[in-house]
C-alpha cells in the first residue's frame, strides 16, 4: 500500500520541485534586472498521505478521481511584499506556456468569511515520467507576508479546533486579518519609500562586500 502511494505520489514531488525552482528562477532574474523583485520566498509541499485520505472521506473522492478531483495534492506558495506584486505574479503565470492555468480564486478581493486572504491559482503541470508525460494539477498561492502570517496561525488553530472555533476566537482572528490588511494597505501606501530604501541598502552593502 505504501509503495502504491509513493507511485501515484512521485509525478507531484518532481512537479512542486520543479516550479519551485522556476519560480526561483524568476526572482533572480529579477535581481538581475534591478527591478522591484515582487517574489519574496517560495515554500512547496505535498499533502500527507493521512491528510489525503481525510479530504478523501471528507469530499467523498474515490481513488480513481483522485487526481482529477484534488487540485491541492501539489502546492506551491509564493509570498510577497505587496498586494500588487500578488497580480503581477499572476500575470507573469498567465502567460507561461509550461503551466496550463485551470482555475483561479481571488480571496483578496473576495476574502473567506474567516477572514482568509490569499490568490489561488490550479494549473496543469506537465511532468517527464519514465512512462513518459504525466500532467498533474498543482495549487499556487500567491500572497503577502502578513497574510501568510494570518494564514498559519488560523491554520495551526484550525488543527485544534476542527474548523468549529469558539466565537470569540473567530472574531479575534477576522478582527486580526482585517488589521494584517490593513498593514499591507499602509505599506502598499508608502511602497515608492520602502523600495527606495531597500534599493540604498543593496548598493551600500553591495559595495562593502566587494
Amino acid at each position: 500500500m505504501i509503495k502504491k502511494w509513493d507511485n501515484f505520489l512521485l509525478p507531484y514531488e518532481q512537479a512542486v520541485s520543479e516550479i519551485k525552482a522556476k519560480f526561483l528562477a524568476v526572482r533572480h532574474q529579477f535581481e538581475l534586472s534591478q527591478r522591484h523583485v515582487p517574489i519574496e520566498f517560495v515554500v512547496g509541499r505535498v499533502k500527507p498521505i493521512d491528510s489525503i485520505l481525510e479530504k478523501m472521506q471528507r469530499r467523498k473522492i474515490s481513488y480513481e478521481r483522485l487526481a482529477s478531483d484534488m487540485e491541492d495534492i501539489a502546492g506551491v506558495r509564493i509570498m510577497c511584499q505587496f498586494v500588487d506584486d500578488i497580480y503581477q505574479i499572476v500575470k507573469l503565470i498567465r502567460k507561461r506556456e509550461d503551466m496550463y492555468v485551470i482555475d483561479e480564486r481571488d480571496y483578496i478581493l473576495n476574502k473567506k468569511p474567516s477572514g482568509y486572504r490569499s490568490y489561488h491559482i490550479v494549473v496543469e503541470y506537465p511532468v517527464q515520467m519514465l512512462e513518459g508525460e504525466k500532467r498533474v494539477l498543482v495549487e499556487i498561492q500567491i500572497r503577502t507576508l502578513a497574510m501568510n502570517f494570518w494564514a498559519t496561525i488560523e491554520h495551526s488553530l484550525n488543527y485544534k479546533y476542527q474548523g468549529e472555533f469558539p466565537e470569540e476566537l473567530a472574531d479575534r482572528l477576522q478582527r486580526a486579518a482585517e488589521a494584517a490588511f490593513q498593514l499591507d494597505k499602509e505599506m502598499t501606501a508608502i511602497r515608492e519609500e520602502i523600495q527606495e530604501a531597500q534599493s540604498l541598502f543593496s548598493y551600500k552593502r553591495g559595495h562593502k562586500e566587494q
